[in-house]
């Protein structure tokens, strides 16, 4: 008998518990709680503020199509990023569908103490492999904003920003974002 691991497969998602998040990232089945309030706070207000001008195009430019905590099937990965974002040229019309398998241009992670590490490795290296070109980490308990952009498939960091700054962060710099409103209770 052989020491390895199975890989973890779509059908071992179903096996998730409804109260927990489930990603299968390098043949590995993750499940993760449901995020405390901090998190769940930043990662909302963010989409709010991003998807009016963004997704909606009110009061600003569209062309984007937001979608929270979107399952991505991408190879043999499953992620769930909290926020994820693609531009409407490569998304014209939004698929009726459970799970995306064209990867984002854009994701963003809101880092909880139980998450942090799998975000950081892992699931920044699955998103480059797949070629996403923008990613954000948001950390609500540090009240921060790491910026990367994909480059020579490689992340380059764009920025880092903390407290109350204003920051316009690609790929929507058109747009003065207020962190303080991410930490807002």
């Amino acid at each position: 008998m052989s020491g390895s691991k199975r890989r973890a497969t779509f059908e071992d998602l179903e096996t998730v518990p409804p109260n927990c998040v489930g990603e299968i990232v390098d043949g590995e089945l993750y499940v993760s709680p449901r995020p405390a309030s901090p998190h769940g706070r930043a990662a909302s207000r963010l989409g709010m503020l991003l998807g009016r001008p963004f997704d909606m195009g009110e009061e600003g430019p569209g062309g984007w199509v937001i979608v929270f905590e979107p399952e991505l099937h991408l190879g043999n990965d499953a992620l769930v990023p909290d926020l994820a974002g693609w531009r409407r040229e490569r998304m014209p019309e939004m698929p009726h569908t459970a799970a995306f398998t064209l990867a984002p241009d854009w994701v963003c992670e809101v880092l909880s103490p139980s998450t942090a590490v799998l975000d950081r490795e892992k699931k920044m290296k699955a998103y480059g492999r797949e070629s996403v070109s923008h990613l954000w980490l948001v950390d609500p308990l540090q009240r921060s904003l790491e910026v990367y952009r994909l480059e020579n498939r490689r992340w380059s960091p764009r920025g880092l920003w903390s407290g109350g700054a204003t920051v316009h962060a690609e790929p929507f710099s058109v747009l003065p974002l207020k962190l303080a409103t991410l930490w807002e209770r």
